[in-house]
């Protein structure tokens, strides 16, 4: 489970405190203790559940940031992209997408050419294809439910896709957790603590405070040398109350997207598309045997906890998608949920949101507080890279030599396999020598990699917790109580949403919400209180996506 406040923590002094469990915050926790700091982290929530969860869940180099001159940022995004595909095989799989060119669009045929070449001549290590230029013809055979008026050609390269950067986010923390870090879930930073001009800790709550079973929001103080604002959209809400309130860091726009089940014509490859209304671009992506589209780009300056897609906004996806292929015929009844994130982008008062950068960069509260910096931006695709850089930075504040980062070599743990292995040959031989039904073998290789052997050997120590969870899903009993023994789930909605990944199915997890709550009474002794306290917050939770 996620490790409870110890008086062992609330006595020890860490190298480094981290606000923020995002892909990020937990990017630079693994860096950190794999270079043998003492690091804590802290979120309010689950680690992952924020906007590294609510993406368009690419990983890739940004064709589009080429239009705003972004060319350090292109070639840093390809870079991290090809580190991804090595380090994270299970995860971080090459995704083919394909860019119509339309008569009277924007982007005509000579600058989508243009951006490709330089999309290949900026990712000169990759290895992945350089992309290919099609004809009308090439183009229809490839995709042909394209819509046809005004079909000129297309462009096909090659960026990746993570199915579930939920489980990004979770391995790195399992491996900063393995080294040593501590990582406290569902604990919410409330102070910065400082002390003569400098930050020397943090102050935290309980989260689950006013469920039946858990503690009742008490606070505690964690000591650090150095601490790290890691929190996302949310970097400004942890400077509130402080003297650093005055600058605002973040000014975050909102992304929307739809999931509908395959339909008529859906591409077997993504379609990256110009939007009609905006011109902006736009995904439609399988995924999961399902059809993920978006994404949607505006200011956000509500409630970052609540974040939703509109009905504007879904209508806009929908019609987009019917637009260029026609034989959708998508209505809103069709959309089996919506989602939304907030990216942490930089602040700027005007100007369109496509031209905000997408760079990262770290904000060094010195002089009115030393030893505390803030990280602002980031994305899927660099966030080592961002982790390297902000750990360099911690050494420094600390007056040591930093040691080299492995991070770019050294595999998630869910990429263990036997030397010279790949991906793929692990999971012919997982799937050959289970003895699981092939779909339960399959979903496990999908979404656990190599960790999937640690459950199976966890579910046989166990045997009744071999039984599927219900008779719908691939998903074994044991599941659940795995994600709270041995990978930091908390709740049951974290072990849904952020685990086990069965909360992101055609209904939202609702459908084996209940079945999960069975086997966790079953497993742990959970009271009937308990029990329907995680239903109820379950289901609370993903309204909003319904």
């Amino acid at each position: 489970m996620a490790q409870p406040p110890t008086p062992d923590d609330e006595e020890r002094l860490f190298d480094l405190a981290i606000v923020g469990g995002g892909v990020n915050g937990a990017g630079l926790a693994r860096d950190a203790a794999m270079r043998g700091l003492g690091v804590l982290l802290l979120d309010k929530g689950d680690a992952g559940g924020g906007t590294s969860a609510w993406s368009t869940r690419l990983i890739h180099g940004g064709l589009r940031y080429l239009e705003h001159g972004e060319l350090r940022l292109v070639r840093e995004a390809l870079r991290e992209r090809e580190t991804l595909l090595k380090i994270a095989p299970h995860l971080v799989r090459p995704l083919p997408l394909l860019i119509p060119v339309y008569a009277g669009q924007r982007r005509g045929p000579l600058l989508v050419r243009a951006g490709m070449l330089a999309y290949d001549l900026l990712s000169f290590d990759k290895t992945l294809a350089s992309h290919r230029a099609l004809t009308r013809d090439e183009t229809l055979r490839l995709a042909p439910a394209l819509r046809t008026e005004g079909l000129r050609g297309a462009s096909l390269y090659m960026d990746a896709q993570v199915e579930f950067p939920e489980r990004l986010v979770i391995e790195n923390l399992l491996d900063a957790r393995a080294r040593g870090a501590s990582v406290k879930t569902h604990a919410r930073v409330t102070r910065i603590v400082v002390e003569d001009g400098r930050a020397v800790g943090v102050e935290y709550a309980d989260e689950l405070r006013g469920r039946a079973h858990d503690a009742r929001g008490r606070t505690h103080e964690a000591r650090a040398r150095v601490v790290v604002n890691a929190a996302g959209p949310w970097v400004d809400e942890v400077l509130d109350g402080s003297p650093l309130a005055r600058e605002r860091l973040i000014g975050g726009t909102k992304g929307s997207h739809i999931v509908v089940a395959q339909f008529d014509g859906a591409p077997a490859c993504a379609v990256y598309a110009e939007a009609t209304r905006d011109a902006r671009p736009f995904f439609v992506i399988p995924w999961q045997g399902r059809v993920l589209i978006g994404t949607t780009d505006t200011r956000h300056e509500g409630d970052l906890d609540s974040v939703a897609a509109t009905e504007e906004e879904i209508d806009y996806l929908l019609a987009e998608t019917n637009r260029v292929l026609p034989s959708a015929r998508l209505a809103r009844g069709d959309v089996l949920y919506s989602y939304a994130g907030v990216r942490p982008l930089p602040y700027t008062a005007r100007g369109a949101t496509a031209a905000i950068t997408r760079r990262h960069f770290t904000r060094d509260h010195a002089p009115e507080v030393e030893n505390f910096f803030s990280l602002v931006g980031g994305k899927l695709t660099t966030y080592r890279s961002l982790a390297e850089q902000a750990t360099d930075l911690v050494f420094k504040k600390l007056g040591r030599s930093a040691p080299p980062c492995e991070t770019a070599r050294v595999p998630l743990p869910g990429a263990s396999f036997k030397t010279g292995e790949s991906f793929e040959q692990f999971s012919a031989s997982f799937i050959n020598e289970c003895a699981l039904p092939e779909a339960t073998a399959l979903r496990f290789v999908r979404v656990y990699g190599s960790r999937a052997e640690d459950l199976l050997e966890f579910a046989r120590a166990r045997a009744h917790l071999l039984a599927p969870l219900d008779d719908a899903s691939d998903a074994l009993a044991a599941e659940i109580p795995f994600a709270f023994e041995r990978e930091m789930a908390a709740t049951l909605t974290d072990c849904l949403m952020r685990r086990t990944m069965l909360g992101l199915n055609d209904e939202s997890g609702l459908d084996v919400i209940e079945p999960a709550a069975e086997v966790a009474r079953e497993y742990f002794g959970w009271g009937e209180a308990r029990v329907r306290d995680e239903l109820r917050l379950y289901q609370e939770y993903v309204r909003r996506f319904r």
